[in-house]
């Protein structure tokens, strides 16, 4: 099995070089390939590089071979065609692209045994959890399945990608809900930015057990945005753990922003392109979380949200049971069946919430006061936001203001993770 690493050298990874790299990995077999199955990210995941690398991917393979394109939603919506065009470019047509459907689309290949949750959890939890892939994973006439991703600080897993892109990004609903909510009962602060947690042991179980004999290889990026620029900082190709725990290494480095006090008030800018619901744009909550201050404030600058959750059930739960902090909310998964057969939303309502340590203000105009109220945040009309903070004006890092307040403006939560040093041990 390849093995394939390459580090960018201050201005990232030149394209002639990624495909360098992405050739190398099918050498020997390139020939005989006649049906490959792309696993990329979808829109969410705009700045990982992975949408260029698919592009390219299948500049290499076509027209001799089949090239199926599968991005690994989750519980995303389905990518529309622009974003396809934008994300992909005009290479891939978008006949090529395959939805998965996370409720429907899955088999399940095994279980995780609860005992093993109990052993990694620390008596946390004890449920075992179904191992669900979508079918065209076990679809023996694939010669190849390309998982395409980038390693980034992650609120349920620690890091994203490797592993996760299969179980979550193409797992159907019991894998994902329980892995979520293991995450969420363990606690975000002894997860974010870290390689080694519950929810990647059971990936890891998942695939030591259950998926060995599919013909899989891992393309993961390391990146940064600079300027609105995208920079490869990393490519990592192969199977191997080893290449995985390399690449996160890389992202440490990269994407975690340590602050040597608290931070009092923290402007996030959401990308309308990118974030159209709280289930996402809260990651202005998960990545920031670790720097604010008791007592805090964070203004989330959201023109894009228009919903909360990705689907209308989701949707329901959260404007049903809120933003309300985790304890009240393991008092309402206990007593309520809705939230028991939806874990992944029970998890969502955990990583959503401050547990009233710090203030979170989403300013919108496509959401009402009464809904952003009613799921326990605070709400600012956007325009009022744009008076006082306008992103265009603002750098990201320290910024003081006309009247004298000083802010610390994030221009993208996706891309990485604050944190006051004290509280990442």
């Amino acid at each position: 099995m390849v093995s394939l690493t390459k580090l960018g050298k201050g201005q990232g990874i030149p394209d002639n070089e990624v495909m360098e790299m992405l050739e190398a990995s099918l050498e020997g077999r390139r020939e005989t390939l006649k049906k490959v199955l792309i696993l990329p990210p979808d829109f969410t995941r705009m700045h990982s590089y992975a949408g260029r690398i698919t592009a390219m991917y299948y500049k290499l393979l076509t027209p001799s071979c089949q090239v199926d394109i599968m991005p690994a939603l989750g519980t995303h919506d389905p990518m529309t065609r622009e974003e396809c065009l934008e994300f992909f470019g005009p290479e891939v047509p978008y006949e090529s692209i395959v939805v998965h459907n996370w409720r429907n689309d899955v088999v399940k290949v095994g279980e995780v045994p609860g005992d093993y949750v109990r052993e990694v959890s620390g008596g946390l939890l004890d449920y075992s959890i179904n191992v669900e892939v979508n079918k065209r994973l076990l679809d023996k006439s694939y010669d190849l399945i390309i998982s395409v991703g980038q390693i980034v600080p992650h609120e349920v897993i620690g890091m994203a990608n490797y592993n996760k892109n299969i179980f979550v990004g193409c797992g159907g609903k019991d894998t994902i809900n329980k892995s979520h909510f293991l995450g969420a009962v363990y606690g975000m602060e002894q997860i974010m930015g870290r390689a080694d947690t519950p929810v990647r042991k059971v990936f890891n179980y998942a695939e030591e057990h259950y998926l060995q004999d599919i013909p899989l290889i891992y393309v993961m990026t390391v990146t940064t945005v600079k300027t609105g620029e995208v920079n490869l900082e990393g490519l990592f190709i192969g199977r191997e753990y080893r290449l995985f725990e390399e690449a996160v290494k890389l992202s440490q480095q990269k994407n975690l922003t340590f602050l040597d006090k608290p931070l009092k008030k923290v402007v996030v800018y959401l990308d309308e392109r990118e974030f159209k619901s709280t289930w996402l744009g809260n990651k202005s909550v998960y990545r920031t979380r670790m720097a604010i201050a008791d007592d805090g404030e964070l203004i989330v600058l959201a023109p894009g949200v228009r919903k909360f959750g990705e689907d209308e059930g989701i949707d329901r739960l959260i404007r049903k049971y809120g933003y309300v902090g985790k304890m009240k909310i393991l008092e309402y998964y206990k007593q309520n069946q809705d939230l028991q057969e939806n874990l992944s939303a029970a998890a969502h309502l955990i990583h959503g919430s401050s547990d009233g340590r710090f203030k979170i203000t989403y300013a919108v105009e496509n959401l009402t006061r009464e809904e952003v109220e009613g799921v326990n945040f605070n709400y600012m009309p956007l325009e009022e936001a744009y008076r006082k903070y306008d992103p265009a004006k603002l750098k990201d890092g320290f910024n003081t203001l006309s009247d004298g307040e000083e802010i610390f403006f994030i221009s993208n939560p996706a891309i990485g993770l604050w944190a006051d040093k004290a509280k990442f041990q």
